[in-house]
């Protein structure tokens, strides 16, 4: 069975448990006239735009969200690495994402109030984006090139989708949407991201 059909086949089972995988980091490619990750322009999830480059000496876990999705509850293991690291210079960016299966139908402001009162997210969220097909936002564009530990790289697999940022962009680790926020190989990649 293929990486996505066996993901899309736990996930109807219901299955989504943590997965621990050994982690491949890698650098992104240059973008065109030296533009930087942290100069896609997306805006917050209330509509103003948000400046990325306010991120750019943090290391970043970026991952697309969604409110009525089997791995919706990973909403708490963010928001706990939201509150363990943010002090040292790490932050969870939440990308809500409507294509799997209609699982983020919210308006902006559904999704904050969910967001807020169910699971207590204290952590940014962006603009609702496309992360696959023709419409992918410039920030998928650049993401989607980094391979997970298992070599895949392309389209985004599912919600949940992860990508930890290093400062400066320096290097990008993929992790599978089943994988748990507060897996070991997340919680020890983050830690060697952490700005010095």
């Amino acid at each position: 069975m293929r990486p996505a059909s066996r993901l899309v086949a736990v996930l109807r089972a219901g299955d989504p448990g943590p997965v621990a995988t050994p982690v491949r980091s890698r650098s992104l490619p240059t973008m065109p006239d030296d533009e930087t990750l942290y100069d896609v322009a997306i805006n917050a999830l209330d509509g103003s735009r948000a400046d990325l480059h306010a991120y750019q000496d943090d290391a970043v876990l970026v991952v697309n969200v969604a409110s009525r999705c089997g791995l919706t509850p990973q909403y708490t293991g963010l928001e706990e690495l939201q509150e363990r690291y943010s002090s040292r210079g790490f932050t969870v960016l939440g990308v809500p994402c409507n294509q799997f299966m209609g699982q983020e139908p919210g308006s902006p402001e559904e999704i904050a109030e969910f967001c807020s009162t169910t699971y207590g997210v204290t952590f940014p969220l962006t603009q609702k984006v496309e992360v696959n097909g023709d419409s992918r936002h410039p920030l998928y564009q650049r993401l989607v090139e980094t391979p997970d530990s298992d070599g895949y790289t392309g389209d985004i697999r599912w919600n949940f989708e992860k990508f930890l940022v290093a400062p400066g962009a320096k290097t990008v680790t993929r992790f599978p949407p089943q994988t748990e926020p507060l897996a070991d190989d997340v919680t020890a990649a983050i830690e060697a991201a952490l700005p010095d």
